[in-house]
């Protein structure tokens, strides 16, 4: 069964690693995997996380054992939040990009470090927390250790709800994932059309 993970999805990369198509060697043809979906969402026992809500590596955790999937080195690891779904339910985008938002909280970088994940991503525009959790000046920290340190590759803005809807019926959250990005050399993000295929 196919089912269409969302039709936007960037996959960031430092400035620091573009400087010679790192970027463009490090994904072209290896943006396939074993895919998990950790709803976050509805482990928490909700359909949407609030905005400002930042999700931590005990949640991540409980999420994966209700669920009742282990997260394995390599693995593409997708967080539904249920914020994408909100705003296609409200018909507003109003805050969406850049605005408050559920997400990954700055101490689930020790989450990615210790699953060894492929790569990350989420319905949200950033997958970090908005407003983040920093002080004043710096923003996004989560993406300044996550993407050029730990050399993580992210999502964002995938449509989620048939994918957590199937997997939830069949109480099954693992599948095949292909989102191969689009060669352009030099290019720091690209859209793809990532597919989940159970």
């Amino acid at each position: 069964m196919k089912t269409k993970c969302g039709t936007d999805m960037i996959v960031e990369k430092s400035l620091q690693l573009v400087h010679k198509n790192v970027v463009l060697k490090k994904t072209r043809d290896k943006m396939v995997g074993r895919g998990v979906l950790l709803d976050v969402a509805r482990a928490l026992g909700k359909e949407r996380l609030e905005d400002g809500y930042a999700i931590t590596c005990e949640d991540l955790d409980l999420t994966a054992k209700k669920q009742a999937v282990e997260i394995k080195k390599g693995d593409f690891v997708i967080v539904r939040t249920g914020q994408m779904e909100d705003c296609l339910n409200r018909e507003s985008w109003d805050g969406f990009p850049g605005g408050d938002a559920p997400g990954m909280g700055f101490d689930t970088i020790d989450w990615v470090q210790r699953t060894e994940l492929a790569a990350l991503a989420s319905d949200t525009w950033g997958c970090e927390v908005r407003p983040n959790q920093s002080e004043d000046g710096i923003n996004q920290p989560w993406h300044w250790i996550t993407i050029p340190i730990q050399g993580m590759t992210m999502g964002e803005m995938f449509y989620l709800k048939d994918l957590a809807e199937d997997c939830l019926a069949d109480n099954t959250y693992e599948f095949l994932l292909v989102a191969a990005s689009i060669p352009i050399t030099g290019a720091v993000g690209t859209p793809i059309n990532p597919l989940a295929i159970k």
